[in-house]
């Protein structure tokens, strides 16, 4: 018969903790998660038109809250890409509450490794420097007429075809959250 040590009895009720730990991100974001207020959500579903045809890819998706959005209320399909495994376990979490699970998928990959190119509409709340390193992604992967829409912060000199400013309570945040920007994909040349 096998007896235990002290370490052997410590190691075998430590694993548990050692296994439940949150996986880390293979990178650091480049990015700040900010969560997209509900409000900003609903507004930038509503500029992209949404509709239940659509497929809306959300670049560094958080919690998942707009590509859930986009299914319970338009009845879209929807990608959210976050290379944050913390987010996107709390994403498929989101999902599964809101029975949307069906509807949507979370990718844990780098923004800028990942295809999006069946997306019909996307979502971004990056920074702008971000944007704009994206910007020839987006332009080679995506179908003309693909909708794009940011949260904040534009594409320098690739003019948005619209603006709209979110009304929502004045706090210290006001300036995220408040503005979208939304650019459709030309024909390419």
């Amino acid at each position: 018969m096998r007896t235990l040590t002290r370490r052997s009895v410590v190691g075998v009720l430590a694993a548990p903790f050692v296994f439940a730990q949150p996986k880390k991100a293979k990178k650091d974001p480049d990015v700040p998660y900010v969560p997209t207020t509900e409000a900003a959500v609903k507004a930038m579903l509503e500029l992209a038109d949404v509709k239940r045809t659509d497929v809306v890819y959300d670049l560094g998706c958080g919690d998942g809250r707009i590509v859930i959005a986009a299914a319970r209320t338009f009845g879209a399909r929807g990608v959210g890409i976050d290379i944050n495994p913390v987010r996107i376990a709390e994403a498929n979490e989101n999902a599964k509450k809101a029975g949307v699970e069906g509807r949507v998928r979370f990718e844990e990959n780098d923004l800028f490794e990942a295809t999006f190119a069946e997306a019909s509409v996307v979502t971004l709340f990056l920074l702008p420097q971000i944007n704009l390193k994206l910007r020839p992604k987006l332009l080679q992967q995506l179908k003309p007429g693909t909708r794009v829409v940011s949260n904040t912060f534009d594409m320098g000199d690739w003019k948005p075809v619209k603006e709209f400013e979110v009304d929502g309570p004045d706090d210290e945040d006001t300036y995220l959250s408040r503005k979208l920007f939304l650019w459709i994909v030309p024909n390419k040349k």
